[in-house]
């Protein structure tokens, strides 16, 4: 089945797959600020979804399945496996001959796997796509996901790791930490399931700036990896 068809037909239409408005990696700090919930609404409506049906975690597969037994399963096939074919093939070749250097990368992809524990069992769909440049925001100021190819059965947290990846500066987790607050959301183990899915997604997404030489971008998801403790740490 069609991804898009699969992802409307599990939400039951409640997701607008042709969405159209103002690319949202066009806001300014400022409108940020403004309307930062409305993309927490809209990730806590993906994670809302019932997905009862399915079983697995991981991204779907071409049949729409999400084919790993655990969380960290699906950690350690995506970022520490070698793989055989494909766009990651002999993807350990790459230590050495360009910006991804081995010792800090499986430092990163260690710590993901430290907090891997806290995250079992939080199975929601997740776009896991969730970069500004990939939402849309409508005119009543709707946000809406334009692109379902690597959604999956994640911790919801991934989505909101994700737009913090993606602009640390906007200072998502501090914003949801408080939204949460204000609405009686209880997050149990929040910073440990943080860490573990913005360590994940972190180093898969530098190990994908290396192989295309965007030294600019690595070294920026690198400096954002590094503060993430200190900054959890801070949360109260």
């Amino acid at each position: 089945m069609n991804r898009d068809i699969f992802i409307r037909n599990l939400t039951k239409d409640k997701i607008e797959m042709s969405p159209k408005g103002r690319n949202s990696n066009e806001l300014t700090p400022e409108e940020f600020e403004k309307c930062y919930e409305n993309f927490f609404d809209m990730i806590y409506e993906i994670a809302a979804t019932d997905i009862s049906s399915l079983s697995g975690y991981g991204e779907f597969d071409e049949n729409n399945q999400a084919p790993y037994e655990t969380l960290e399963d699906f950690i350690r096939d995506e970022i520490i496996n070698e793989k055989t074919e494909g766009y990651w093939k002999n993807w350990t070749q790459m230590f050495g001959t360009t910006f991804l250097e081995k010792e800090y990368y499986f430092e990163i992809a260690e710590k993901a796997l430290k907090y891997a524990p806290y995250c079992e069992g939080q199975r929601f769909l997740a776009n896991n796509n969730t970069f500004f440049c990939n939402m849309i925001v409508d005119d009543a100021g709707k946000v809406h996901p334009a692109d379902w190819g690597r959604a999956g059965i994640m911790d919801y947290l991934m989505d909101f790791a994700i737009l913090d990846l993606n602009k640390p500066y906007l200072l998502v987790p501090e914003k949801l930490w408080d939204y949460a607050k204000k609405r009686g959301i209880q997050i149990e183990n929040f910073k440990e399931r943080f860490l573990c899915m913005a360590y994940f997604k972190g180093i898969a997404t530098l190990r994908w700036h290396a192989s295309i030489d965007d030294l600019e971008s690595c070294e920026s998801i690198v400096r954002s990896m590094n503060a993430l403790e200190e900054r959890m740490s801070k949360l109260s």
